[in-house]
């Protein structure tokens, strides 16, 4: 009973991090990263679809993506997409390639990347304390229910807790390599 708890939230925490490490790789910093088109779609054939499953995304220097779409009228479809999202990327367009040139991040911008990457993080500590809440939970259950001891409880508790202060070490030593990431110039 106690190990199935463990390991369901083991694996809660593990896709708490995952997201994590999604929602930092679209937090742009100076160098180009195909991840940062992942929440940019474009309409195929009446489909909103990802620009990755509709063309090749290559790093071509470290400042730019090359964006080759598998049909000639997708282009367009995509550079529209670009300049509508947030990112303030501006496509230009040679033939069947699109470039996006990574402009360098101000002092300001940066700024703003690590307050964006600070509440992603804050987020995935909220979410492991919620998989903590929950697991802490299904533990007082099977004490009411007598299914264990209290002493198994507060064991059980206390294993939780060491799991809960790991994964937050984890996200805390993520978001300061992201910060490093975003101030290295």
């Amino acid at each position: 009973m106690l190990n199935e708890i463990f390991d369901q939230t083991k694996v809660k925490m593990d896709r708490s991090i995952e997201a994590l490490e999604n929602a930092f790789k679209r937090i742009r910093t100076g160098r180009a990263n195909p991840s940062i088109l992942d929440p940019i779609t474009v309409d195929y054939y009446g489909q909103q679809t990802e620009i990755s499953a509709v063309a090749n995304i290559g790093v071509e220097d470290g400042r730019t993506l090359t964006i080759t779409p598998w049909e000639k009228p997708m282009v367009v479809a995509i550079e529209k997409a670009i300049m509508k999202s947030d990112l303030g990327l501006n496509p230009q367009t040679s033939g069947e390639t699109i470039r996006l040139v990574m402009p360098m991040l101000t002092e300001e911008t940066r700024k703003n990347y690590i307050k964006d990457a600070k509440a992603e993080a804050e987020n995935g500590r909220i979410s492991v304390r919620n998989v903590r809440k929950a697991a802490n939970t299904d533990v007082k259950n099977l004490l009411k229910d007598k299914e264990i001891t209290e002493d198994e409880a507060h064991a059980a508790e206390d294993q939780i807790q060491k799991m809960t202060n790991t994964f937050i070490e984890t996200i805390d030593k993520r978001l300061a390599e992201k910060e490093t990431q975003l101030l290295t110039v």
